[in-house]
């Protein structure tokens, strides 16, 4: 049985009775603007912090780029050489920015990406010398072979040659060299990015066996096969020489389907999980949050998502600045602990100043 008591406090906040005399509204109770009143009061009670440190700041490293080197589908980032890339992150960990995820690109590629676990590839070697020139910083290293094959596609292939198929199992001891060698060189972190069956079981296992039992694993655990990855692949020079990814990244439709990739995932022994992209997935973001509160979680704010900035602010569309910042908080807002992203840099610098 209802009182009146219980039925007022079902109305509107906003509807308050009108004074008996003068027909005016009384005063009303419930005024949440009063909290947004100054600058001062709108950061008392700000819910979401973001912070230089939520940032993880990708870097593109070239065996054969003799300076930096813009790429042009993303406007601010660059390929960097090996003996520069290091004093790069060192302005970034300047700022802030506590963590670096490394890409390369090698002087040549091969049908099985041969470079990905060289001791001497361009990723080791520039995981070595960030972390003599800025050893608080952490290194993350980008763990697939796409970048090394010269068919651009994530693993091995098989199959006929008119209707080539990439291998799942055979591709694991691959994935694996490499992350054991980035560990050797030094990475505090792996990303296992390839969205193969077992990867990270067969990861972890490796690095264990090899005495790299410290050496955390980030699993891109919901990686979507997305159009959002275009400005990307002209950045990592990775793109697939024919066919694509959908055999093996996610359907974008599909958000149960990512908790399940998540599940498998922790149960291979990830450390880490991450939703890439980020943007068009912020329900997954939340779904995985809810999923796994005890794990970090990252969100990936993609190449695309970054151009598609840049070329508003360009076109004066866009205030830059706010809608870099007020994306970023919505990515952390809906789960995110941590942000890959490529507006780490000038984030990390508004947020300072």
């Amino acid at each position: 049985m209802q009182t009146k008591e219980t039925e007022a406090a079902r109305l509107p906040i906003d509807s308050a009775p009108q004074a008996a005399n003068s027909g005016e509204r009384a005063a009303l109770v419930h005024r949440p603007r009063r909290l947004r009143r100054t600058a001062a009061l709108r950061e008392l009670v700000r819910e979401t912090q973001l912070s230089a440190s939520d940032l993880i700041y990708p870097l593109f490293v070239s065996e054969v780029a003799p300076e930096p080197t813009a790429i042009e589908s993303m406007p601010g980032v660059m390929q960097w050489p090996i003996d520069k890339v290091a004093d790069h992150a060192a302005e970034a960990a300047g700022l802030g920015i506590r963590a670096v995820l490394l890409f390369g690109i090698p002087a040549a590629k091969d049908p099985v990406g041969t470079g990905a676990d060289a001791e001497s590839g361009v990723v080791q070697q520039a995981i070595r010398a960030i972390k003599q020139r800025v050893p608080e910083l952490a290194v993350i290293s980008d763990v697939c072979l796409c970048e090394y094959t010269d068919h651009g596609h994530c693993g091995l292939l098989g199959g006929p040659e008119t209707d080539p198929v990439v291998l799942n199992d055979e591709s694991l001891p691959r994935l694996v060299s490499a992350a054991v060698s980035q560990a050797r060189a030094g990475a505090d972190v792996v990303a296992p990015s390839a969205m193969f069956d077992g990867m990270v079981e067969a990861i972890r296992t490796g690095l264990d066996e090899s005495g790299f039992q410290d050496t955390a694993i980030l699993s891109y655990s919901a990686k979507y096969a997305s159009a959002f990855y275009g400005p990307f692949r002209d950045a990592a020079e990775g793109a697939p020489r024919f066919g694509d990814r959908r055999s093996h990244q996610m359907d974008p439709a599909n958000a149960r389907e990512a908790l399940r990739e998540n599940e498998l995932d922790v149960l291979e022994g990830a450390d880490m999980l991450m939703v890439k992209p980020a943007l068009a997935y912020l329900d997954v973001i939340r779904q995985t949050r809810e999923q796994f509160p005890e794990l970090p979680l990252a969100a990936y704010n993609v190449s695309g998502e970054y151009a598609m900035v840049k070329a508003a602010a360009e076109r004066g569309w866009l205030e830059e600045k706010r809608v870099v910042m007020e994306i970023l908080t919505g990515m952390k807002r809906a789960g995110a602990d941590l942000i890959i992203t490529y507006h780490a840099v000038d984030a990390a610098r508004w947020m300072a100043s």
